[in-house]
């Protein structure tokens, strides 16, 4: 518990300097942090003797990526295609050690984790000009969204963890993770609504459209944790690494970001959150 509470104190203050800081160390933390969670991915999968394109996975991933930097959709569509044809490409000239399974398992994985990490990046990117005044200082819009990503997502486990442990009865998804229950994911609707409506408060954002992200965050970050237990129950593996001492790996960490960043990044591109 003590290797946990530090490790954590660190990655709250590491991160905040990263998202802080924006630019090419955000860029680039991002790759990395898709990088091993693709590999986590594929040696998780090496348990049930699958035999994920690792290599093409990192190149696809690092092309998303690139795409993502520079903010180019088109560039990003080029990208998932030619993921998705090389990898079956994989499975035809190497076809006695890459099955059909694995190739799909493979594309399914790289854009998996390459599409969130890239999303995430060009949210941090958005609206480069925009500042918002805060009692904390000032905030560029991209560094203040990439907060409430971050920290709607957090309260989402926090409030799910805490409410289920006082008040949880009634199991959500018993045959995919017991520990999760009814009251507990309503905890984390509640919570999360609450505070990203606060959050809008201090970054001067409308408060009802805030709140209606953290209602969809709290959904889609316990989708996401249930994805990963999906995979984890199906490989047989209790966390995806151990990277991060008393965490696990990084697939664990960003479970529920996979599902989060796709989410908060598209309502910013359709909602207009500045113009008020």
């Amino acid at each position: 518990m003590i290797t946990r509470i530090i490790t954590g104190v660190i990655g709250i203050a590491l991160a905040a300097f990263i998202i802080q800081t924006g630019g090419t160390l955000f860029a680039g933390f991002s790759l990395v942090l898709s990088l091993i969670a693709w590999f986590e991915y594929a040696r998780a999968f090496s348990e049930r003797g699958m035999a994920l394109t690792l290599v093409t996975g990192f190149a696809g991933l690092a092309f998303l990526w690139y795409a993502g930097w520079q903010s180019d959709a088109e560039l990003m569509v080029a990208a998932s295609t030619l993921i998705v044809l090389a990898v079956l490409l994989e499975s035809v000239l190497f076809r006695r050690t890459v099955s059909i399974m694995d190739a799909v398992t493979s594309v399914s994985g790289i854009l998996y984790f390459g599409f969130p990490f890239t999303f995430m990046l060009m949210l941090r990117n958005a609206q480069p000009d925009v500042q918002l005044a805060t009692q904390l200082g000032d905030f560029s819009f991209g560094c203040a969204m990439v907060w409430i990503l971050f920290i709607g997502t957090w309260a989402s486990d926090t409030f799910a963890y805490f409410t289920g442990s006082a008040l949880g009865r009634h199991k959500l998804c018993p045959s995919i993770s017991p520990n999760k229950t009814v009251e507990g994911f309503l905890g984390s609707v509640i919570g999360t609504t609450a505070t990203v409506a606060g959050l809008g408060i201090f970054f001067s954002l409308p408060v009802l459209e805030l709140g209606l992200l953290g209602l969809a965050v709290s959904i889609l970050a316990t989708l996401g944790d249930l994805v990963e237990s999906v995979a984890k129950r199906y490989t047989g593996i209790k966390d995806s690494g151990s990277i991060i001492p008393g965490h696990g790996g990084v697939w664990d960490r960003f479970d529920s970001v996979l599902f989060t960043a796709p989410l908060v990044y598209y309502f910013v591109r359709f909602v207009d959150l500045t113009m008020r």
